[in-house]
């Protein structure tokens, strides 16, 4: 004979029904309140009109052009850009992120329905002594057998585990949005180091030139020198001013190489190969001839990292009540069906089951429980202080960029005539100087206007171009090209999917609704 089966007693019919009352509690509870602070972001304000717009330059009826950088008409640059968006590390990374926070949402939506889920069975040999205690009839060598369903769930009365979901939901869309300022701020920095390439290889061909025309003048001087027209003076002057012109262009060189490996980690490539995607082309970027800005007010909707901060407080929002969830019981219900015999195998009839709930309540862990709810509160004021300055941050860099790019025109206008006037004046001094009508102190101080000039012109053409870029970034333009693209690249969303199954995570799915302060 074996020991009796491991039942529990048999109760009363009755009984059963009485069991399963937990369950109608917890059916009851489900619809529960959600504790913690209503979020609202802080009230700010836009100005009505730009300060410095220019009509004739900038358009306030006509929207952000989204992919800006092809009003510059450069097909170069496009596909600088879209390298840098198929291969940039850090854009790569911010996309990884955004897989990584659609995980941490997924498993915090979990979290709301039963924590513990799980199928058990076992069977145990066991072989008792021959000294226990009434065996003496039984056989003392029997197996048990035993399977069943375990199940906790513990029930989100006081909406911790829907704040908890509300936090990661917002922290996806922060990750989103930080995915588009990364989109944003790729775009400026590829056009920027791309216009200052062109700028020092403008500037390096203009010393060039102005060399060539100073060896002309060393030339000349030193002719006159020799036929003693003129002293050695005039040709350690020319020669000092040609050899200072000189100098110059390693200067330029060296910041055109410089620039170029900067351009090459944006894109993903390796230093040394951009150069055969540039081409020989010197010609600085021109901006088009009007600018779509919009309206102020318009920019606290554009720029994404606006709406990143605004994101960030609703999710530090949510960890408040998260924390504060924590004062008040924790109310669970756990329960196990299954099996239990010994013998042959599993018997029908040895069914049983347990359920009840549980009550949990941290008494003498209250001040700790208020200081973390204090913790959590002083990080939301934080985020909501950030999102103001980010705010002002954006405002102040949008005005900045309007009156950059309209300021740059305006010094770029006078500095066309001051280069056409020292051009004209450097010809003159030539034939002057030849002709013995001025000394050669005039054809010096000539070249050394023009050099300023010419190079003051290319600098100030630089700077439209580069302001406007500057603008554009201030404006929040360059992520809505890349709109329902994907943000992990096919070839390390493939890697991913061989190492781990992904589910739909790294498909390219939209953002999820806005989380809003009524979603509770």
């Amino acid at each position: 004979m074996r020991p009796q089966d491991h039942r529990p007693p048999a109760r009363p019919r009755g009984s059963r029904h009485r069991a399963f009352a937990p369950l109608v509690l917890a059916t009851a509870l489900a619809a529960c309140t959600t504790v913690g602070p209503e979020f609202a972001k802080p009230e700010t304000q836009a100005s009505a009109q730009w300060s410095a717009a220019d009509e004739a330059l900038l358009d306030k009826a006509k929207a952000v052009d989204g992919a800006w950088w092809r009003s510059f008409n450069d097909p170069i640059l496009n596909q600088l850009i879209e390298m840098a968006w198929q291969q940039n590390l850090s854009l790569r990374a911010a996309g990884l992120r955004i897989a990584e926070s659609r995980a941490q949402l997924a498993l915090a939506v979990g979290q709301q329905y039963p924590q513990v889920q799980a199928l058990f069975g076992q069977a145990t040999a066991v072989g008792l002594s021959r000294e226990a205690p009434n065996t003496a009839n039984f056989d003392r060598h029997f197996t048990e057998f035993q399977a069943g369903f375990d199940m906790a769930w513990e029930i989100d009365f006081w909406g911790r585990y829907k704040n908890l979901a509300r936090s990661e939901e917002a922290r996806l869309v922060t990750s989103m949005a930080d995915y588009d300022t990364a989109l944003v701020t790729l775009s400026a920095e590829v056009a920027r180091s791309y216009a200052l390439i062109r700028t020092y290889e403008a500037l390096i061909a203009l010393a060039q030139r102005n060399v060539r025309l100073q060896e002309e003048g060393f030339r000349i001087a030193d002719v006159r020198y020799r036929n003693g027209a003129t002293s050695n003076l005039d040709v350690q002057q020319a020669r000092t001013l040609l050899e200072s012109t000189r100098v110059s262009i390693p200067r330029y060189q060296l910041s055109l190489s410089l620039t170029q490996n900067a351009l090459s980690t944006l894109i993903g490539q390796p230093v040394g190969q951009v150069q055969a995607l540039l081409g020989t082309s010197a010609r600085i970027p021109v901006a088009p001839a009007s600018v779509g800005i919009s309206m102020p007010a318009e920019l606290l909707r554009r720029r994404p990292d606006i709406r990143g901060a605004e994101y960030a407080a609703l999710a530090q929002s949510a960890r408040v009540g998260l924390a504060t969830a924590d004062l008040y019981p924790r109310i669970s219900i756990s329960g196990t069906i299954g099996y239990l015999s010994t013998g042959g195998g599993l018997d029908i009839n040895s069914g049983f089951y347990s359920i009840g709930p549980r009550i949990y309540l941290p008494i003498l862990n209250y001040d700790r429980t208020k200081n973390s709810i204090r913790v959590e509160d002083a990080r939301l004021q934080q985020s909501l202080v950030n999102y103001e300055a980010v705010v002002l941050r954006a405002q102040q860099e949008a005005e900045d960029g309007v009156t950059g790019y309209v300021r740059s025109h305006q010094i770029a206008a006078f500095a066309q005539n001051s280069a056409a006037s020292a051009l004209r004046s450097s010809e003159l001094a030539f034939i002057q100087y030849r002709e013995g009508a001025v000394d050669f102190q005039r054809v010096l101080d000539s070249m050394r206007a023009l050099l300023q000039e010419e190079t003051t012109l290319a600098q100030a053409q630089s700077d439209i171009a580069t302001n406007l870029i500057s603008l554009y970034k201030a404006l929040g333009g360059g992520w809505e090209p890349h709109q329902n693209q994907p943000s992990i690249p096919e070839k390390t969303r493939i890697e991913m999917e061989k190492r781990t199954n992904w589910g739909d995570l790294l498909s390219t799915s939209p953002a999820p609704a806005p989380v809003t302060t009524q979603s509770r």
